[in-house]
């Protein structure tokens, strides 16, 4: 099986309501991160049952990785435990999964941070 591209998804859920602003404002700005990173074919977001769900398609995992140890990414990754829950899955793929696969790959593969 070819593999052309890495795959990235995350879910996370905001542990109380007063983190919601707070998280919107690191999300906006790690989406926008993803968004002109090196290796990023695309990012994109939705919240599905509740879940807030990022799809991201780059490269090769090095790229991926790349955008999560700079910036905005890393500032949120710091904050992360403190606001929010989730879990995340990466792998190759030939291409990326429709929008109404991520939820059940992230349920069936997804790793808890």
């Amino acid at each position: 099986m070819q593999h052309d591209v890495y795959v990235s998804i995350t879910g996370l859920q905001v542990r109380r309501v007063w983190h919601i602003p707070t998280f919107w404002l690191h999300a906006m700005k790690s989406m926008a991160q993803a968004r002109n990173a090196p290796g990023n074919i695309s990012a994109d977001a939705r919240t599905i049952n509740g879940v807030h769900h990022t799809l991201s398609v780059w490269t090769d995992k090095d790229a991926m990785r790349a955008y999560l140890t700079a910036g905005p990414r890393l500032e949120a990754m710091r904050l992360f435990p403190s606001i929010a829950t989730g879990k995340v899955v990466g792998y190759l793929a030939p291409k990326a999964p429709e929008w109404s696969e991520v939820h059940a790959i992230w349920l069936d593969r997804g790793r808890v941070v």
